[in-house]
């Protein structure tokens, strides 16, 4: 009998308004019904407006791809995220979100990715050498990948370690805050007016304030060293210096701190959630497991000529991004008429769109439910990566970090593995939740032992 990775039960067909929010303020998964992973389009329907779920894959592109202006970022994700995130990129429209793109985008093109491969290997290695004293235990394996995708940004970004004081207070307060606050807050699908509490806790407001006073000081920290011609030439100082090719413009301070903001949240928040589903995936499966261990350590040298060379290790972490997208939803917020399905969607209405049931959708996908990393070698891949594949969103919206993530993740999954065989604690079987990303409720419980130095 296959063993098939954990999935969130799914609600009752029909439940009344109030039991709907109140599952969807326990858990945004668990608050939608199964046919969602069968349907291609679903209507909700609440007394001020209407939202459709979108998993038709032409639908999808239309929304991304074709007509991305028609249906620009809606400005109710911002409801939950704007303590944090503040004016960032992630939540801007138009012509502000245009101008921020092309002063940001040079900074992780392919060869500047290059450069940032050192600072991720440095991180890797670290996180190898604090894992050799959690061996022959139970370990919760997302706080060791927080540990280790927050160490690869603070690398990348500003050149320092996760050690280093600030960087540690950062990582602590950022746990704090997603573990508190879901990637869509209610007021994603309902027009609260201004005086109506936003569903804040005062914890979640306190943790955003502080991450963002102490991103402010390594931001003014930077900026100082910029303008005294001291600056190490990372991430954060490619960035800073940049200039809007249109205008000659870049960014201030509080700019900055907003993108720094989302830089850590898109790029350590997410890589944490894959990386620890994908070790479980492979503790649950240790036939593949072997395979990442071998490739792994069949390498001669770890360059960045290295990642070309991690094919079974970039399937297998695709394959968790397909179950286990860091992202469960995204919404959209249609600006014009269009037809959808025989459907008049009105301007106003809210598009979700929702790589969790897209991407274990039963009519585009074989066995949607199973891991199965050979599929991404299959006939069927280019079509399904085009069409039902967006853990990073799509079109002009891709996250800039796409790229960024998929040497990343394949390096610290390889890495891992090539020092240490984990397996599954007994009993203790994870849950999928969506706080800021896709989660586990009671942690992700595994057990490393050291591989034998002389095997491969």
């Amino acid at each position: 009998m296959t063993v098939l990775p954990p999935k969130p039960p799914a609600r009752a067909e029909r439940v009344s308004l109030r039991r709907y929010v109140k599952l969807f303020r326990q858990d945004i998964l668990s608050a939608q019904p199964a046919k969602l992973y069968r349907a291609w389009m679903a209507e909700f329907r609440t007394p001020f407006f209407r939202s459709y779920m979108v998993n038709q894959p032409d639908l999808v592109k239309r929304v991304l791809k074709d007509c991305p202006k028609d249906f620009p970022k809606s400005a109710r994700v911002g409801e939950g995220l704007r303590p944090l995130l503040g004016n960032s990129v992630f939540l801007t429209n138009g012509a502000e979100w245009e101008r921020q793109r092309r002063i940001i985008d040079p900074a992780f093109e392919g060869g500047r990715l290059r450069d940032t491969f050192p600072a991720m290997l440095a991180a890797a290695d670290a996180c190898v050498a604090r894992l050799a004293q959690r061996t022959g235990v139970a370990v919760e394996i997302e706080e060791e990948t927080s540990h280790a995708a927050a160490d690869v940004i603070f690398r990348t970004l500003f050149s320092i370690p996760i050690e280093n004081q600030v960087a540690t207070e950062v990582f602590t307060r950022f746990r704090d805050y997603q573990r508190s606050q879901p990637i869509l807050n209610l007021a994603a699908f309902l027009p609260l007016p201004r005086w109506m509490p936003r569903f804040f806790r005062r914890s979640t407001k306190r943790d955003a304030a502080e991450i963002r006073g102490l991103i402010t000081r390594l931001t003014a920290e930077r900026m100082a060293e910029i303008a005294a011609g001291t600056a190490p030439d990372d991430l954060a100082t490619k960035i800073m210096t940049a200039r809007d090719p249109r205008t000659g413009d870049g960014f201030d301070t509080e700019e900055m701190v907003d993108q720094v903001a989302i830089f850590f949240l898109a790029g350590h928040e997410t890589s944490a959630s894959a990386l620890a589903w994908t070790l479980y995936l492979l503790a649950l499966y240790p036939e593949w497991q072997e395979k990442v261990a071998k490739e792994a350590r069949s390498l001669e040298t770890w360059d960045f000529r290295a990642v070309s060379g991690l094919k079974v290790s970039r399937d297998v972490f695709r394959e968790a991004l397909r179950l286990y997208p860091p992202v469960p939803m995204m919404v959209r917020e249609a600006q014009c008429p269009h037809q959808f399905r025989n459907r008049r969607i009105k301007p106003g209405s809210q598009i979700v769109l929702s790589p969790w049931h897209l991407q274990r959708h039963e009519r585009l996908w074989e066995h949607p439910d199973e891991f199965d990393p050979a599929r991404w070698g299959t006939k069927n891949r280019k079509t399904c990566m085009r069409e039902a594949f967006i853990p990073f969103s799509a079109g002009p919206r891709v996250c800039t970090g796409a790229g960024f993530a998929m040497i990343e993740g394949p390096l610290l999954l390889s890495k891992i593995l090539a020092a240490y065989r984990v397996e599954p604690v007994a009993g203790q079987v994870p849950v999928p939740v969506a706080h800021l990303t896709v989660r586990s409720a009671n942690g992700i419980w595994l057990t490393l032992t050291r591989r034998d130095p002389k095997l491969f």
